[in-house]
């Protein structure tokens, strides 16, 4: 099935069919107190929390502490310690549900994650490039200047995907390491770099394109099935997406067919109570209009923008609701439950590693990667990483 075809087939469910569904199901009940952590205080992803925690302070006297985090190990490690319900994450929840990159050490490991809900609005995740030079598709980036972001593992992550879509890899262009991600936009500017991964609406890339060199997004057919399966076997979190927002006049009467993902990819724990997890998604479906226009990205939480086929499982609760809302059909449930296993695999392959891992970091990181690799190939899944 097309990937667009899951949001279309939600999409096009007659009203009648919804409120039917949904007439019979359970009331919401959220508890009086609820932490989250989320991005930093200037983050879309903050403004969003806000609006959901008045939304739900409103409706149903239900109090959010938003605990902002600088990093992804920040966000994640209250969750990992039970001191918070939920996490207003971003693809680091991805990783961490996978025990990859910054979670591969021994005090992490495959996390057991489950998604409540996600936002895709309307901007991209791409690589920023240099509007003079002449690149139209990611193939064209072959011997261009790309940059790498030292300790920025799902920016980098971004770049890889990116070249694999036009059939590229690092060795097909020239890698120039930046110690930050505002550094890289700095260096296209001065000529010293070509291009750098982003969203296309952040504030680097506002500044390239208002610069000498002006700022370009490669354009990824969404009918290349070849191109989207070399990305998905790099980051198969990417998915289509028709960009209406962005630096270098991209907007709804020019858009421009590229990738994203969710931001923010709201998850909690497995063991989150069932009906914490079904009062949520319930409440911000249906009260969807009260905190929509309200924070920047917030209209991202839609129904119809939930991608039902992602890469980390969602709570058993919000399938519960899905399924008496009359939207989850066999395939999702199929893939559902495919998930799960392949998350239970990772989790019982982490357990068994720790009883004979080496003492030391590199050599644990190195070990568990193999082990997962092989568990994975074994049970004929995607390693990925």
């Amino acid at each position: 099935m097309h990937p667009f075809a899951h949001r279309l087939l939600i999409a096009a469910l007659p009203l009648s069919l919804l409120g039917v569904a949904v007439s019979h199901a359970s009331e919401v009940e959220l508890p009086s107190t609820m932490a989250w952590t989320a991005y930093g205080t200037n983050s879309s992803g903050y403004a969003q929390a806000v609006a959901i925690g008045n939304m739900l302070q409103n409706k149903y006297d239900s109090s959010v502490r938003i605990l902002p985090g600088d990093n992804d190990v920040s966000r994640m490690t209250p969750l990992k310690q039970g001191r918070v319900d939920l996490c207003a994450c971003g693809i680091a929840s991805y990783y961490g549900a996978e025990g990859v990159m910054m979670f591969a050490d021994r005090d992490w490991g495959p996390q057991p994650l489950r998604v409540i809900t996600t936002s895709t609005a309307s901007f991209g995740l791409s690589l920023a490039v240099a509007g003079d030079l002449d690149v139209e598709t990611p193939a064209d980036l072959a011997g261009k200047r790309i940059a790498y972001i030292r300790g920025d593992d799902a920016l980098n992550k971004g770049t890889e995907a990116y070249l694999a879509f036009g059939g590229l890899t690092w060795d097909d262009v020239e890698r120039v390491d930046y110690p930050g991600y505002a550094r890289s936009f700095d260096g296209i500017i001065a000529g010293d770099v070509d291009a750098s991964f982003t969203t296309t609406v952040t504030p680097p890339a506002q500044q390239l394109a208002s610069s000498p060199r002006g700022v370009s997004w490669p354009v990824l057919d969404p009918n290349d099935e070849a191109g989207w399966e070399r990305m998905a076997a790099v980051a198969p979190y990417f998915r289509p997406h028709e960009v209406t927002a962005g630096a270098g006049g991209i907007s709804a009467d020019n858009p421009v067919p590229s990738a994203s993902y969710p931001y923010p990819i709201v998850v909690a724990n497995q063991d989150l109570e069932d009906n914490v997890a079904y009062g949520l998604i319930k409440a911000m479906q249906e009260n969807y209009d009260d905190y929509k226009d309200n924070a920047p990205g917030a209209s991202g939480y839609a129904l119809e923008n939930q991608n039902m086929t992602w890469v980390v499982p969602f709570h058993d609760a919000v399938v519960a609701y899905y399924q008496e809302s009359g939207v989850w059909t066999d395939e999702m449930d199929a893939h559902q439950n495919a998930l799960v296993e392949r998350q239970q695999l990772l989790m019982d392959t982490w357990e068994a590693y720790q009883a004979d891992a080496p003492e030391d970091e590199a050599a644990f990181i190195d070990g568990w990667m193999e082990t997962r690799r092989a568990a994975l190939q074994e049970a004929g899944l995607n390693p990925v990483f």
